[in-house]
């Protein structure tokens, strides 16, 4: 049986998945999240006519006969504002942020004056009308839509909807990803590896890469090869969005996993994909359940997650598709490929007039992380790709976790 191509395996993932619902979070608490509806602003900002300067505020006609002299009749400060009218022939002193008061239209700086006897000031210059102030509404009116949904805030955006008064911020759910590892050969992180053990790397990796994209993860740890503790860790997750499963995905006498599912009642949609590294790789549905069979080899666990678990999440949460791929030129010669998509490790370098050149790693087996550590892309190679000349521009895939 042929095996499946990446991208239509990509595309039967992906077929179903829609945005999860919104939820209401403090403001304090959006930052990083996927924001799902519009942010319409509730004032004006700012909202009344403020001074741009310290100085004071005057009637524009008053100074077109300048030097003139004008009566200061009182003090407009960021939130004490002068609350009587100004008369033709006054002055209020003002400081930057505060209000206008009525019947003043303009501010002239205070390096623009010199003091006279008490209660009067002399203004040196004349001003236009409206020099130095902010009208209200000069950032944003009320009902202006300033946030489009769609979105992952930042700090500026929280900024903005903090300034717009509004102290909720409607956000999509984030996926749950429920999350473990199998194998007798493994030991959590700062454990003591008996003789035949390994430590465990994958479960950790995974978590950060899909903590790193904005989902939720429900680790399980470690579950030993037994059919039984594979089916009781799948059902953990019955309520999670996805799961993702890291190891035990092959034909060995100790892979449980495949069956374990399959016992449990998900449908496994299909296993095994025409690609390199991250051949044993499957996927299934059990209601509202997506479960992603990821192999055990550090490096095959990672490039699945990237090419299939990325997506995933981020159709979840309501982002848009990206164009992932780039183009570079080619750094070494490389040998014609079989029948699989090959995701080949490489330095990517900047080179003179923005061009980009990738070089693979000499060694690509899907244990070493280190070298996938170092690695700044993915070169791709297609199926059956004839072969490449060095300088040859080909596509690639940044490793942007």
């Amino acid at each position: 049986m042929p095996l499946l191509p990446v991208e239509d395996a990509l595309a039967l993932i992906l077929k179903a998945a829609r945005p999860l619902p919104p939820e209401s979070v403090p403001l304090g608490k959006a930052l990083g999240r996927v924001l799902a509806r519009p942010v319409r602003a509730a004032r004006d900002q700012p909202p009344f006519d403020a001074s741009a300067m310290d100085g004071y505020a005057v009637r524009a006609a008053d100074l077109a006969s300048a030097p003139v002299r004008l009566k200061v009749i009182g003090t407009s400060a960021a939130g004490h504002g002068l609350k009587r009218r100004l008369r033709s022939g006054e002055a209020a002193r003002i400081f930057t942020g505060a209000p206008v008061p009525e019947g003043a239209d303009s501010v002239i700086i205070q390096e623009n004056t010199r003091p006279q006897p008490e209660p009067h000031v002399l203004m040196l210059q004349t001003v236009a009308a409206g020099q130095n102030v902010r009208p209200r509404g000069l950032d944003f009116a009320r009902g202006d839509v300033l946030l489009a949904p769609g979105i992952i805030l930042n700090a500026r955006d929280i900024g903005l909807a903090a300034a717009a008064n509004r102290p909720e911020l409607a956000v999509r759910r984030k996926p749950v990803v429920a999350l473990f590892a199998t194998g007798d050969e493994l030991v959590e992180p700062g454990g003591k590896p008996g003789p035949d053990q390994i430590v465990s790397s994958n479960s950790t990796a995974l978590a950060g890469f899909i903590r790193h994209f904005g989902a939720e993860v429900r680790s399980f740890g470690i579950i030993p090869d037994r059919l039984k503790a594979t089916e009781r860790a799948v059902m953990r997750a019955a309520d999670a969005d996805i799961l993702v499963t890291t190891g035990g995905a092959s034909v060995g006498d100790h892979d449980f996993v495949r069956q374990a599912l399959e016992n449990v009642g998900v449908r496994i949609n299909f296993w095994k994909i025409a690609m390199r590294p991250g051949k044993p790789f499957m996927y299934g549905r059990r209601r509202g359940l997506r479960v992603l069979g990821l192999p055990g080899n550090p490096v095959s666990a990672l490039v699945c997650a990237r090419l299939f678990l990325k997506p995933l999440i981020c159709a979840l949460l309501g982002l848009p598709a990206s164009g992932d791929l780039a183009m570079a030129r080619l750094g070494t010669a490389m040998k014609a490929n079989d029948g699989r998509q090959d995701y080949v490790r490489a330095s990517l370098a900047a080179e003179p007039g923005g061009r980009r050149t990738a070089t693979p790693f000499g060694r690509q087996d899907s244990s070493m992380q280190r070298t996938f550590r170092d690695a700044q892309c993915l070169i791709v190679r297609p199926p059956d790709a004839p072969e490449a000349r060095e300088g040859d521009l080909v596509p690639i895939l940044i490793i942007d976790f």
